[in-house]
């Protein structure tokens, strides 16, 4: 790996290290109802929000309550998105005239949205209007997150709450996540991409002599689509399109701004159950498998392809000025580092947005990404999404370990017993069902078939990247595979929802019978969970779970295509 290469990566991650902690600790103090700063500025909009909808901000929920509440919400802004869509050739803020889109792709986009999975069949600039980008995406982008990390409070309280039901509100949750926390930081986030030349306006395409440019207000979803880990791109080529990351300093920004909620909020957890060394824990072990998947890809990327020495290409030259490896599929302004590093955290942090075509990497180089996500996406995962679904593994590695030494599993006080871990287990196997029952489908569907791209071990990887996208809410694609028929949309629709939705109902079920449970005094048999034994537990977990479940599919894709390229 080039020095170029080492200083961008631990410069990366110094910087999210400074700053994860200070925002993760400004986020407790918003979910706890404490003083912030903007409460003068913000108070009265809230309140405001109240009244309007009738929501008592001091009348909590059971788990059950809270739950009917989320699906309620997300079945709401289903239909409202689903409306914009197909009617938005009659909705203003259309300079362009975009037409309505049709039945199957509305309802696959608009479910992509409501679950923050922004997978997208279609591309935006020749797609979507104005109105729609506003109205109908943008806001859905804010309030998916919202909904992510609300989901995320109520297991909070499930652990730091004792003798009760009640687990908050999931309207309050809703409306201070996105006024306090996504609101602030989306507006900083565009000032910032428009001082580096993200457009942002309303006006009619530019048609010249060559070309034609789209124009539109890019920077404040490109803003949010980043932060709220969504990853819809306001063009089809995403984060590749100069017009949304034109610089290597916006490139640097919308990467930080991927992981940097995620992160946060592990300290975030640990200052809401009063033990800060918890929440460390988990970002160190998140942080260290995040760390080793940048290495790994970047230095696979920056690997020459060994069909150039058989053609008899000359690389000596570029290899001197670390301009050598594949650059296949990247933007010059970006190059090998840049583009593998974006790839990793995009797939880490569940958001899907991407500045290089995955389809170019080398076999290992697009495995990484894509094991990422097979993980459950939990490192550092979705906005809200990946840190319960790292405590759910957390809550597997105490059992496993109370089994080893034979006690009871505890963690944070609370005992662990049958009932959370058959809801743990639903959480750990519903989403690679979804990934290996969908990619065996579409591999025996003639109808299927016909969308690939590329044929033999590089097709089953598009096909098993795209169902491991949408079932971990990511979003991103690989390329090469045409998703927009009526077989990936129906089913990409059912695979996103019980994707995201077969997780939040399992996971508030541990929060309501966590929060019932009292609390166990600690005693010379309690596994110390704030170790770095802890940690180096908790990755052998996250990464066996994926590598029993994963392992043959990969051996069958990029594996074996990788052998294939060496000549083996």
């Amino acid at each position: 790996m080039s020095q170029n290469a080492m200083i961008q990566i631990l410069g990366f991650a110094l910087i999210l290290f400074v700053l994860a902690k200070p925002l993760g600790v400004y986020m407790a103090r918003v979910y706890e109802f404490k003083s912030i700063g903007l409460n003068w500025v913000l108070g009265p909009l809230e309140r405001l929000f109240y009244r309007f909808s009738g929501v008592n901000p001091v009348q909590e929920m059971n788990w059950k309550q809270y739950l009917l509440a989320v699906l309620a919400f997300n079945l709401v802004g289903f239909f409202v998105l689903f409306f914009i869509l197909t009617l938005q050739a009659h909705l203003p803020w259309n300079p362009e005239h975009q037409a309505n889109m049709n039945l199957s792709l509305a309802m696959n986009t608009a479910i992509s949205f409501v679950s923050n999975t922004n997978w997208q069949a279609y591309s935006g600039e020749s797609s979507i209007s104005y109105f729609t980008d506003m109205l109908g995406l943008t806001v859905q982008n804010f309030v998916s997150a919202a909904t992510g990390m609300a989901v995320l409070m109520a297991l909070i309280r499930g652990f730091s709450r004792r003798e009760t039901d009640h687990l908050g509100n999931f309207w309050v949750d809703l409306i201070r996540g996105t006024l306090y926390i996504l609101l602030p930081l989306a507006v900083i986030w565009a000032l910032i991409l428009m001082s580096q030349g993200v457009i942002q306006n309303l006006h009619a395409y530019i048609v010249t002599a060559t070309q034609t440019l789209p124009m539109g207000p890019a920077a404040s979803q490109v803003a949010i689509k980043a932060l709220g880990t969504n990853g819809g791109g306001f063009f089809n080529a995403n984060s590749a399109h100069p017009f949304e990351n034109p610089t290597a300093m916006s490139n640097f920004f919308e990467m930080l701004a991927l992981v940097l909620i995620p992160a946060a909020l592990c300290f975030t957890f640990g200052k809401m159950v009063r033990d800060i060394r918890q929440g460390w824990v988990i970002f160190f072990a998140m942080g260290i498998i995040f760390m080793g998947a940048l290495f790994l890809t970047v230095r696979m990327e920056q690997n020459v392809n060994p069909v150039w020495h058989s053609l008899n290409i000359n690389v000596s030259a570029v290899d001197g000025m670390n301009l050598g490896g594949n650059m296949e599929g990247k933007e010059a302004r970006f190059g090998i580092t840049d583009s593998a590093m974006y790839s990793v955290a995009t797939t880490a942090a569940s958001n899907g947005s991407v500045n290089s075509v995955l389809d170019s990497y080398t076999p290992m180089g697009g495995m990484i990404p894509l094991f990422l996500m097979q993980l459950g996406e939990v490192v550092f995962g979705g906005v809200g999404s990946g840190l319960y679904g790292m405590l759910i593994l957390v809550l597997i590695a105490v059992f496993i370990s109370g089994l080893m030494v034979g006690r009871t599993p505890e963690y944070l006080g609370k005992k662990i017993e049958p009932f959370e871990m058959k809801m743990a287990a639903i959480v750990i196997l519903i989403v690679p069902a979804l990934i290996l029952i969908g990619t065996a489908w579409a591999v025996l569907s003639k109808t299927a078939l016909l969308s690939l791209g590329n044929p033999s071990a590089h097709g089953l990887t598009e096909i098993l990247y795209a169902m491991s996208s949408m079932a971990n809410n990511n979003g991103s694609a690989f390329a090469g595979l045409n998703a927009n028929t009526p077989f990936y949309n129906a089913l990409g629709a059912v695979i996103i929802v019980l994707g995201r939705y077969g997780v939040i109902i399992p996971v508030l079920a541990i929060a309501g019978s966590l929060a019932k449970k009292k609390t166990v005094p600690v005693g010379l048999g309690t596994l110390p969970t704030h170790s770095g034994f802890f940690v180096g537990l908790l990755i052998v977990v996250v990464l066996i779970i994926g590598g029993l479940t994963f392992i043959p599919s990969l051996a069958l894709g990029p594996v074996v295509e990788q052998l294939q390229m060496v000549g083996v």
